[in-house]
């Protein structure tokens, strides 16, 4: 997997877990919603520790429903929710297995355009529109997974110089600037039901 690093404020073992496992990195982006970012995407690596080796889909698609909520709740907590993100990381895991032979990297490599990669990512459970243009984002402008007309399936999110989400973020002022503008949507979106 070529790619431009993701640089988020983490352990430097925790982004070069995301670098080099496709599915660390898909499970980060399931794991990033109602927690920060960094949280997100540190805790596949948390994750990892805990089972005393890399991801692996198959396995957490097989693993005790109970047994994977108490390494999820384990303190500290890989996430606010653990019961209900240990679920979904194993359905996530589930459709690998059952869609792209358990390799989250199937889901990007053998796709022809942006159009195909964003409904396969939109398959996923958890994803609706937006988390699932910011993960193509992610994987165009991180990871250099460009198929054609990768940028207009990921809407706003692949805007060249854009400071949106976490496919922004390659220092802690690119990170800054995506926190300011998530304030500004969260501020708009309380005016707009005000």
């Amino acid at each position: 997997m070529v790619h431009m690093t993701l640089v988020l404020p983490i352990d430097p073992e925790a982004n070069r877990l995301l670098e080099r496992s496709p599915l660390a990195l898909l499970v980060g982006m399931v794991l990033d919603q109602q927690v920060p970012m960094e949280k997100a995407f540190s805790s596949p690596y948390v994750l990892a520790q805990r089972l005393g080796h890399d991801l692996d889909a198959r396995e957490l698609a097989e693993y005790d429903p109970e047994e994977l909520v108490a390494v999820f709740a384990q303190p500290p907590a890989l996430h606010r929710f653990p019961k209900a993100m240990a679920a979904r990381v194993q359905e996530v895991c589930r459709v690998l297995v059952d869609r792209y032979d358990g390799d989250a990297a199937t889901l990007w490599s053998e796709v022809t355009d942006g159009r195909e990669l964003l409904r396969r990512i939109s398959d996923l459970p958890g994803f609706g529109k937006q988390k699932a243009q910011i993960f193509l984002a992610l994987l165009g402008k991180r990871f250099d997974v460009r198929p054609d007309g990768w940028r207009e399936a990921a809407g706003g999110y692949g805007d060249p110089g854009a400071h949106r989400s976490v496919a922004d973020v390659t220092d802690a002022e690119s990170l800054r600037r995506v926190r300011e503008y998530k304030q500004q949507m969260k501020a708009a979106a309380k005016a707009a039901k005000g």
